[in-house]
């Protein structure tokens, strides 16, 4: 798993099969209490092999190159995901849920093995007070001139714990 992200709600999802290059978005389904990259655990839920049907937010990616009409053009894209490949399969999940990956793959009923893929998955860096202590201020400067990194590392200093005689 080392060097990949894992998939959270949010992340885009886009099938080969699309006649525009469209992408949806994975809405996680089958869990409620297991987060990634959210600090305030609300809104980056780990996404699983379960999450399977139905479980995007507009359900298709255009119109579909496996649905010929007849007429010179495709019939909308019905995406319904009925498996999924390629996940993490050393953690389980209290849904019974193995960890979706960046490089995972779905399958669709129309489209077959493995035609969905994951553009995005979905994670974004949000700093935290800790990054800011690992942060060296002669990059930091370099990198932004206009922010003094020194400042927001500034401690209240209290005289506790210290005995005067």
């Amino acid at each position: 798993m080392s060097g990949k992200h894992v998939v959270v709600q949010g992340a885009t999802l886009k099938c080969k099969f699309s006649v525009e290059p469209k992408t949806d978005i994975l809405k996680v389904k089958t869990q409620k209490k297991h987060y990634a990259n959210d600090k305030d655990a609300e809104k980056k839920l780990i996404a699983t092999d379960k999450e399977i049907g139905q479980t995007l937010e507009k359900n298709t990616f255009g119109k579909c190159k496996m649905q010929p009409n007849g007429h010179g053009d495709y019939l909308p894209c019905q995406a319904v995901i009925t498996k999924w490949s390629g996940f993490y399969e050393k953690v389980t999940l209290s849904n019974q849920g193995k960890i979706l990956l960046e490089d995972s793959k779905a399958t669709c009923p129309i489209g077959g093995s493995d035609c969905i893929t994951v553009d995005k998955h979905g994670q974004k860096a949000e700093v935290s007070k800790q990054n800011v202590k690992n942060a060296n201020p002669a990059v930091q400067k370099q990198i932004n001139p206009l922010v003094d990194i020194t400042e927001l590392l500034e401690i209240e200093h209290t005289d506790e714990g210290i005995i005067y005689s």
